[in-house]
């Protein structure tokens, strides 16, 4: 099991406490992931909030132009990824700071996003946004397939919770989320701090660090996570620790 710390060089992402603009604040975030257990970063640079307005893809550039250094010199070894739906983004960064994987919200919408991480050689995390497990696993085959047939090999799989799902759609996913382990290939998930929680308890995203980790514990409990993509990386760090203890 690994743990995906999330640092978002925004300003405007869901969880104001994920948002990290200054060197300094950059810096801290990162240092703070290591020293808490992560094994990854995940950097994003465009907010894709409910409701918000997207930045340009300069701006996602020249943002991650900025970050991209400083985490590297802060944790040379840490392995990265690039929460990006942009082909010419990926492209960029890999080129520009070596190999990370692609965290893609999209579900490769963009006709240019299986060809560009495939050239790459890098992984790959394809979501879902489809609200029924069968339709998610459906659409999962046939792009993998696509995805196999350029020449991709490590691909990962993202249930997309809190990307066109209601609140009922995610918690059946959640609890039949086993069922993606026919796909046979690693599955990250993540709730940290979204929707589903926050709006079942009534709280705000600031207020819902409990609930995310009651959530996690279910999904690892459940048996189908490989990677946990998280706000929160000790609390994070904790549920894999206890839950392996009791799944022993």
């Amino acid at each position: 099991m690994k743990i995906m710390g999330i640092l978002n060089c925004t300003p405007d992402s869901f969880f104001s406490g994920s948002r990290k603009q200054s060197e300094e604040e950059i810096r801290e975030r990162v240092l703070e992931i290591v020293s808490q257990g992560g094994d990854m970063i995940d950097v994003g640079a465009c907010s894709t909030r409910p409701g918000g307005s997207l930045a340009t893809e300069q701006e996602e550039m020249e943002r991650l132009r900025f970050a991209l250094p400083i985490i590297r010199d802060a944790a040379p070894e840490m392995p990265l990824s690039l929460d990006t739906f942009r082909p010419k983004v990926a492209r960029m960064c890999v080129r520009e700071y070596g190999d990370m994987m692609i965290n893609d919200v999209s579900e490769g919408e963009d006709d240019d996003m299986f060809p560009t991480v495939a050239d790459l050689g890098v992984p790959y995390v394809l979501m879902s946004t489809k609200a029924t497990l069968r339709d998610m696993m459906l659409g999962f085959a046939e792009k993998v397939q696509k995805l196999r047939d350029l020449g991709q090999k490590d691909i990962i799989l993202d249930p997309g919770f809190g990307f066109g799902k209601s609140l009922e759609q995610n918690f059946a996913i959640l609890k039949d989320l086993a069922f993606l382990r026919e796909l046979e290939l690693p599955i990250i998930v993540g709730v940290s701090r979204k929707s589903m929680i926050y709006k079942t308890l009534g709280v705000t995203p600031e207020d819902s660090l409990n609930g995310t980790t009651v959530v996690n514990t279910m999904a690892v409990m459940i048996g189908a996570v490989d990677i946990l993509r998280v706000h929160d990386v000790k609390s994070a760090c904790e549920v894999v620790k206890l839950t392996e203890k009791c799944l022993k």
